[in-house]
């Protein structure tokens, strides 16, 4: 019998991603495209439906290239929370005052509405309580709202379908509207079974959303990985080159794609306790441009600062809460790039490669880091340096005693959920050096696994059991991210046999479709592997209990000092 494969495709923050994937979870090829980001005014970004999808036909076909389209069953799609708006005839509409029409995508990461998400906090609306209690600026409610305040006329007045990245990309397919369970549950506050909540967008003056029965937003919904229409219409297959009717599973968040090819994989034999115990025991992390930490039960938790619980969003029949960092690998290649001696590690890097492949400083997930400064050479040589500045035997952790970093230069999406928090360095000295770049770059690496361990900490005060991180997305592939975080929260980290888990779990929603496996559950089972378990150092928790403290006192400190500045004169 011909081998059956599935292809997954992935949009991420700065490129586009697809892979011709196996029955049993192996990557045969893998593809990339970048696509463009703009940014006409400061915190807003921008990107087009169009170029998007035509990246997208040309990785499938590159991966499709030779083979036998028969023996591909079925076509999956994950992608970023951005904002994708067309017209009545399903044409782009602009989404800045620039008018440039085909520029139609506000990003996940676009910040233009923090205003208009303070003001929806501000309701207190029921609605609200399955988000943490506050709307991020990196939902769909504010930027819709921010729409039609700025853009009245040139936008709203136009906009007749409003869809997720994600969602887009699956109607493009199969011509169906119908919208995947994740995205309008996670990023939109569609809540199952009841649906919409009429009174919330009428409570923002959004209500013309509500008429036709939501349909400029959606009014039917399935869960991730369910077969969509008659699958590929034949205007999409010629586009792709795959066969008419090929099955198209409901679309999946870019990170929650990386959590079905990581949770529930098998981890027998790696020595964990209970043989890594059940999923709703393990906390699905990926790490890209930026981070999401997901973590399913089977009860509704709410956690203060952490979306959800939203129930069927990655996996049906389980609740799922998700924490997040909004600035990760984007975070160490600003530092990096950023500071003095970038000309010269560039330089010293191309001149000594590393002999492997594993030190990436993150190029997916939540998504592409970008460029030259994220590439192995680069990260593996300051992960060298790191390692000869510790001298013998190596103790590179604590070369960062007296440098403690607050890693939140493009604000707190979770536990404490304030986009308005920035970033704070203590510690710095008039250095240049490359030493001092490489501290630097060590210091913010070992914040950012320390703001894991704050999230991590918050969902377990509200009742979630989690025994292990489950880590995926381009920054798996550095080493010294990926022992620091299991360092520094005391926790195993496992590691995918596939590293282009994303794309594993991309794949799983066409097979799922394809009815080759009858649940996503055993779809998870079958299609992903564990490759690696690394456990914490011992030695270092004390370090890092102190570590922490500092860590925790650094934003304490930040909003003393804001509030010492918002404070009246005195007389």
């Amino acid at each position: 019998m011909a081998e059956v494969y599935y292809v997954g495709v992935d949009v991420g923050t700065a490129s586009v991603r697809a892979a011709l994937v196996s029955k049993n979870g192996h990557l045969k090829t893998v593809a990339t495209e970048s696509i463009s980001i703009w940014e006409p005014h400061t915190d807003h970004y921008v990107q087009s439906s169009s170029e998007i999808w035509s990246k997208c036909c040309a990785v499938v076909q590159e991966v499709t290239r030779g083979v036998d389209k028969n023996q591909i069953r079925g076509i999956g799609f994950d992608a970023t929370c951005s904002l994708v708006v067309l017209d009545q005839s399903f044409q782009p509409v602009a989404v800045n005052a620039d008018g440039k029409k085909e520029r139609n995508v506000v990003m996940w990461m676009d910040h233009r509405a923090a205003e208009q998400a303070a003001r929806i906090t501000g309701t207190g609306h029921a609605v609200l309580r399955r988000l943490g209690g506050v709307m991020s600026p990196e939902m769909q409610p504010p930027k819709l709202l921010w729409l039609k305040e700025n853009l009245r006329e040139s936008c709203w007045d136009r906009a007749a379908h409003f869809f997720d990245l994600a969602d887009f990309l699956s109607w493009k397919a199969t011509g169906s509207l119908t919208r995947s369970l994740c995205t309008l549950v996670c990023k939109w506050t569609y809540c199952p079974p009841q649906g919409w909540d009429a009174t919330f967008w009428t409570s923002l003056g959004l209500q013309d959303l509500t008429e036709n029965n939501f349909s400029k937003i959606g009014n039917a919904t399935s869960s991730p990985g369910s077969p969509l229409g008659d699958g590929l219409t034949r205007e999409a297959a010629d586009d792709l080159a795959l066969n008419r009717g090929t099955a198209v599973g409901a679309s999946l968040i870019d990170a929650h794609a990386g959590g079905l090819a990581t949770v529930g994989a098998d981890v027998e034999g790696l020595g964990l306790p209970h043989d890594g115990g059940p999923v709703t025991s393990r906390l699905a992390m990926i790490c890209g441009t930026s981070s999401c930490h997901m973590a399913m039960s089977e009860r509704p938790l709410f956690v203060e600062g952490v979306w959800g619980p939203c129930l069927s969003a990655m996996v049906p029949d389980l609740w799922l809460n998700e924490g997040g960092q909004s600035a990760t690998g984007r975070l160490m290649e600003h530092v990096v790039k950023g500071h003095a001696a970038y000309g010269m590690l560039r330089q010293k890097a191309r001149q000594s490669r590393p002999s492997t492949k594993d030190q990436s400083g993150g190029d997916d997930v939540c998504d592409d880091v970008c460029d030259d400064v994220c590439d192995t050479d680069t990260y593996g040589y300051l992960n060298e340096h790191l390692n000869g500045m510790a001298g013998t035997p190596p103790a590179v952790e604590r070369l960062t005693a007296h440098l403690h970093v607050w890693p939140d230069f493009h604000g707190n999406r979770s536990p404490l959920a304030d986009p308005s928090l920035k970033g704070t360095v203590v510690g710095l000295s008039l250095s240049r050096t490359l030493d001092d770049l490489a501290l630097l770059y060590l210091a913010t690496v070992q914040a950012l696994a320390l703001g894991t361990r704050h999230i991590v900490e918050a969902m377990r005060e509200a009742g979630h059991r989690i025994e292990s991180i489950f880590l995926c997305g381009g920054l798996s592939k550095n080493r010294l991210f990926v022992q620091t975080h299991a360092n520094a929260t005391g926790l195993p980290v496992l590691l995918p046999e596939q590293t282009e888990a994303v794309l594993v779990g991309a794949a799983i929603l066409g097979a799922c479709a394809s009815r080759d496996y009858a649940t996503i559950q055993e779809a998870m089972a079958k299609m992903t592997k564990v490759g690696e378990a690394v456990r914490p150092d011992a030695s270092l928790q004390s370090f890092y209990q102190k570590k922490y403290r500092v860590f925790r006192r650094l934003v304490q400190h930040q909003r003393e000092y804001r509030d010492i500045m918002n404070a009246e004169e005195d007389d």
